[in-house]
């Protein structure tokens, strides 16, 4: 079971796993060992997903799911599967978190009136200060 948090845990019942030869270094092992973790998980049929999670993260991520609603992890981190199951399996958990709580809506302020006068007394300032540059005219 995949705990996110309180409210999402996702059994790992729902996720497809493949192993394949990783890339890189890995000494005499590097051509027998199937080391490297594709974690295959259907986003938009799990059952365990809350919806508005659900629509939060197919929102955010959407170029990481396919067009079958499926989402694709590659982990090849470390020379052994079971710590990249384990690293795919952490990457899907902080990808959840980001999403689980739903953002604050802003409520549209406006400026206080000392914060007015300020700007407006900054930018009284910088015209004079710039009138003070130019040369005089004919009329001063």
């Amino acid at each position: 079971m995949l705990r996110v948090n309180y409210r999402i845990e996702i059994p790992f019942t729902e996720f497809d796993f493949s192993f394949s030869r990783s890339g890189g270094p890995g000494g005499q092992n590097v051509n027998k060992v199937n080391s490297k973790v594709t974690l295959r998980w259907s986003v938009t049929k799990s059952p365990t997903l809350p919806a508005d999670v659900r629509e939060r993260f197919v929102q955010r991520y959407r170029r990481r799911i396919t067009n079958d609603g499926e989402l694709v992890m590659h982990s090849e981190r470390y020379r052994d599967q079971g710590r990249n199951v384990a690293d795919c399996l952490e990457k899907l958990r902080e990808l959840l978190l980001e999403v689980a709580v739903a953002p604050k809506k802003r409520k549209p302020t406006r400026p206080t009136r000392g914060a007015k006068e300020r700007r407006l007394k900054e930018k009284r300032a910088a015209s004079e200060r710039k009138a003070r540059r130019r040369k005089p005219g004919i009329d001063d």
